[in-house]
């Protein structure tokens, strides 16, 4: 499976003291890297290259995730944590806890379907800035802008598809829509689980080491991605074969040492890199430290449920990982943006900036007030914050499966009212197909408790709102019902959203027939959209003058301080190189680069999250470690540092040594360095990774999976 890439030819070219080792990279700037200074014994065509086959061919994108091909027969590798959902929704679906036992696939003929994960391959991609730039040129009003740049990508997004269910286009928006880069995928549909190892190695550790260092954690799983008979991604299937693909990554034939050089390809999901101290200031005080308290009480929530309810456990489990994940990352943005100081120095930064520009007058008049004008828009955040944040509730994680259900419904009617044209992005038919055919498995993780403790929680928030802030639309509930609790009770009893044919069928119905059916959870819904609605457009105004000013910001610190630039992270293919290097978290400590096998077993309490299988035990207490021993360690390497700079959405993706051969992949970060995707500090950034000699070693050794060795050629 050859992919073919366009080479897109606009780069900026600014930034303030990029390190050697900072930046995740557009493929296109790699030329401009001077890898061979840098000591790679491959070039940068090698790597990527728009006319032949190269590395960034093995690739593959999973939507949140990264992952690379390692057989010419579809095998993919990613992380453990990567195929968490697709384990626990097979683990409610089968009644196997797949998570805690593992799972590992005899033949290709026993694989499990990895339930709602696909994998994308990149096929191409261009550079459209002229064409959405130009569209818009003659449009003054900001909103109307971004709104009419939204639906031209929109429109260039549906004709690169052709409704063809096997494609997925993504034009993104790099430096703030400066430029814009559309990238062709092809849609495998079909994806499923070959070998997961339990917890007690994948998830070793669990969220006690979760963004710590040292590290022994095995985070690994193999899926394989099958395509229809006809070359297609079609939809699973027992006549679907495995992806042909013969740009594959080979395993690397020497070993790791400190200072070897290290590079990744893989999606990061988002950096914040360029923003301003009003950004931080906002994220710390009105994102990081309430989502904390939040995250807090909905996770002992979670545990209450699952404690001696295996039901609760497996349908409640992706909630858990992933909530914590997220609160110890923000709660490490905290803990570090307090202790250094971080916002002060983005304004005495901001301040030596605005110095600068009035200081030349043609400066200043293009940028003098940039900062000012920043300032205000957050100000503008601070004025509903409160309405804001309670409406939320009623949604994303903390909404439960039925109300999202119910909601995405009643807005595909609204959006359908409309001509297609002024319809919302995600609202596009093809989009609005995709969201049904998740339906099914969304009930995999509906835990009725669970459901009804969240929206109960939702109402009280919204309840406590001061007079000027209060949201009429609940008055239904909080001034005419008896009790919350109460009216919960008796919704949860009376809608018919637990049944999933009557949830798809609210997809042929229109707006004004679902508001008719008398259901409880679609009339929360629907007194609701309004403010909603009224919120998001709100967003949309905010969002295009904000989007504008940020443009503004990044020109004013080119025309201070100009030098190789690399955009913010927004899920397309990036490079990044560094080394295997150890750091000093603070005075006196210095943690080497390498963990290992007996470092796992040290670490064996016998219980959760460090209860190490026995066999792993006694692999290790016998010195069984085939041909995986690291000869300077005398012991088989179980995860490795690096100062690669990556963010969430690299977790699964390849790192490769100065070869090009995979000797990791990176699942984590520090927890030192948390406020990376704000500002690199290449003194503390490091990359946490499983080494690919443990991967093996538990492959062949532990799970006695000597086929899927052959198959990597091993």
């Amino acid at each position: 499976m050859r992919n073919k890439y366009l080479l897109v030819g606009f780069c900026l070219l600014f930034v303030l003291n990029i390190q050697a080792e900072e930046g995740m990279w557009l493929l296109s700037q790699l030329p401009d890297l001077n890898l061979a200074e840098e000591g790679f014994q491959i070039t940068a065509e090698e790597i990527y290259s728009s006319g032949k086959p190269s590395l960034s061919d093995a690739i593959v994108w999973l939507g949140g995730c990264s992952a690379s091909f390692v057989s010419p027969d579809g095998l993919i590798l990613t992380n453990h944590h990567c195929a968490y959902g697709a384990l626990q929704r097979n683990s409610v679906k089968d009644g196997v806890d797949y998570i805690t036992d593992g799972f590992l696939a005899e033949n290709k003929e026993k694989e499990l379907p990895a339930i709602g994960q696909y994998a994308f391959v990149l096929n191409s991609m261009a550079d459209v800035t002229d064409e959405i730039i130009n569209s818009v040129k003659n449009i003054k009003d900001l909103t109307d802008k971004e709104q009419e740049i939204e639906r031209n990508i929109t429109e260039m997004e549906k004709s690169a598809e052709n409704n063809r269910n096997d494609r997925y286009c993504y034009v993104a928006a790099m430096y703030n829509g400066k430029q814009y880069i559309k990238y062709l995928f092809t849609k495998y549909q079909d994806v499923r689980i070959v070998f997961a190892p339990p917890a007690a190695i994948g998830k070793y550790g669990g969220d006690v080491d979760n963004w710590m260092w040292p590290r022994h954690t095995g985070d690994f799983t193999y899926l394989r991605v099958y395509q229809a008979p006809d070359g297609s991604g079609g939809k699973c299937s027992p006549e679907n074969i495995p992806v042909k693909s013969p740009n594959y990554l080979k395993m690397a034939a020497s070993d790791l040492k400190p200072d070897d050089i290290t590079f990744i390809l893989g999606f990061p999901g988002g950096t914040m890199r360029y923003r301003s101290s009003y950004s931080v200031d906002w994220n710390l005080n009105r994102n990081y430290i309430p989502s904390v308290k939040r995250f807090q009480e909905i996770l002992d929530i979670i545990t209450h449920l699952s404690q001696e309810n295996q039901d609760a456990k497996l349908k409640l489990t992706s909630y858990d990982s992933g909530i914590n994940n997220t609160m110890k990352k923000y709660q490490g943005n905290i803990d570090g943006m307090q202790k250094s100081g971080f916002i002060d120095n983005k304004r005495q930064f901001e301040k030596d900036l605005t110095e600068y520009l009035n200081s030349k007058r043609k400066l200043k008049n293009q940028f003098g007030d940039v900062i000012e004008n920043i300032a205000a828009q957050y100000a503008i955040l601070e004025e509903n914050f409160d309405y804001d944040e309670a409406l939320k509730n009623f949604g994303g994680y903390t909404g439960g499966v039925l109300y999202n259900l119910a909601a995405k419904a009643y807005e595909v009617a609204r959006e359908r009212a409309k001509p297609e044209s002024e319809r919302r992005p995600e609202f596009s038919e093809k989009r609005v197909q995709e969201n049904i055919d998740k339906i099914d498995f969304a009930y995999l993780r509906f835990y009725e408790p669970y459901e009804k403790i969240m929206l109960i929680r939702a109402l009280k928030q919204a309840a406590k709102l001061p007079e000027e802030q209060w949201i009429m639309e609940l008055d239904f509930i909080l001034k005419k019902s008896d009790s919350v609790e109460n009216w919960v009770d008796d919704a949860f009893t009376k809608t018919g959203l637990k049944d999933v044919d009557y949830v798809k069928e609210l997809y042929n119905k229109s707006a004004a027939e679902m508001e008719l059916l008398s259901d409880p959870l679609i009339d929360l819904v629907v007194q609701l959209y309004d403010a909603k609605d009224r919120v998001y457009k709100q967003g949309i105004a905010w969002d295009a003058k904000t989007k504008d000013l940020r443009k503004k910001y990044i020109d004013a610190l080119y025309a201070w301080k100009g030098q190789n630039l690399y955009p913010d992270a927004n899920s397309t293919l990036r490079f990044t190189f560094g080394k295997v290097k150890g750091y000093t978290p603070a005075d006196g400590i210095w943690y080497k680069p390498f963990t290992t096998l007996t470092g796992v077993v040290g670490k064996d309490t016998g219980e959760e999250p460090f209860n190490n299988p026995a066999k792993l035990t006694e692999l290790s207490r016998s010195g069984d470690y085939g041909k995986w021993i690291d000869p300077e360690l005398g012991d088989v390497p179980s995860c490795f540092l690096c100062d690669c700079d990556i963010t969430g959405g690299n977790s699964g993706s390849a790192v490769m040594n100065a070869k090009g051969e995979l000797i990791g992949l990176a699942f984590d970060g520090n927890y030192e360095a948390m406020t990376s995707d704000w500002l690199y500090n290449p003194e503390l950034q490091r990359t946490i990774v499983v080494d690919i000699r443990y991967v093996l070693f538990i492959t062949e050794k532990f799970a006695d999976a000597d086929y899927l060795l052959k198959e990597m050629g091993i």
